[in-house]
């Protein structure tokens, strides 16, 4: 796959004008502290970055202003060996180290600028067009798929999850369109077969929506059953529910 070079995180963070940006509660000033926190030593440090991340640049699946520079720093950190590192984990929180949670964190926020989120914000009456902060999102979606990309052979399966989740909305951007045929045979022998149905179902419905063929390939639907009686072992239960619900805001 041709990638396009990811900017260096320590340039961007110091470049960027952080206090003139917004997030969820006001003026991002406190936003580089966090990003640069997400590869500390001390797990608590890190965790409660990426709660930063979740919570405040990102807040209910909304795109801000300081999203955009958030998102392209955490995908120049992507390979950086820390992020291997654990983080810690709630009973309905994706398996897998720092770097599977930032992929999870990149997948959310190119949901959140995708076709369907696009058509979502018109139908309400917003033309995303003039939503600086959703225009911005797309703008930097190949950088984000070079980033998600590279991490499609990592040594930790659930890494290779989300990584292959996190590209598929960013492969509705028109320039990344030809990657959806060598992806397909990834989304069928990985993702389609995970042992999490989320990620089947992602699959699934990402492949129909490719015109690929999805014989053989079916999500248990018995696991939402499970995952509403047993929440305590269904992983990030509350993470689709938000995104069912996302479905019906402008954004």
């Amino acid at each position: 796959m041709s990638l396009d070079p990811l900017p260096d995180p320590a340039v961007l963070l110091a470049g960027t004008d952080w206090g003139s940006l917004e997030h969820a509660y006001g003026t991002a000033e406190d936003t580089p502290t966090q990003l640069v926190a997400l590869l500390d030593v001390d797990q608590r440090v890190r965790s409660r970055a990426l709660d930063h991340l979740h919570h405040v640049v990102h807040h209910q699946n909304t795109l801000y202003a300081a999203t955009t520079p958030a998102a392209l720093y955490v995908a120049a950190i992507l390979l950086d060996p820390r992020t291997a590192l654990p983080v810690e984990k709630g009973p309905r929180d994706f398996p897998g180290p720092m770097r599977a949670e930032l992929l999870g964190w990149l997948d959310s926020v190119a949901n959140a600028a995708d076709d369907q989120a696009e058509a979502t914000m018109r139908r309400f009456g917003f033309p995303p067009e003039d939503y600086p902060p959703f225009v911005q999102t797309r703008e930097i979606r190949p950088l984000l798929f070079s980033a998600a990309s590279a991490c499609f052979d990592d040594h930790d399966l659930h890494v290779r999850e989300a990584a292959l989740a996190a590209c598929i909305p960013l492969l509705d951007d028109p320039q990344l369109h030809h990657h959806r045929k060598a992806m397909a045979p990834a989304l069928r022998e990985t993702l389609a077969v995970s042992a999490l149905w989320q990620y089947r179902e992602r699959a699934i419905e990402a492949l129909t929506a490719w015109g690929e063929n999805t014989a053989g390939l079916e999500v248990r639907r018995e696991a939402f059953e499970v995952c509403d009686a047993t929440s305590d072992t269904s992983p990030s239960a509350e993470w689709n529910l938000a995104v069912g619900d996302a479905e019906d805001l402008p954004f």
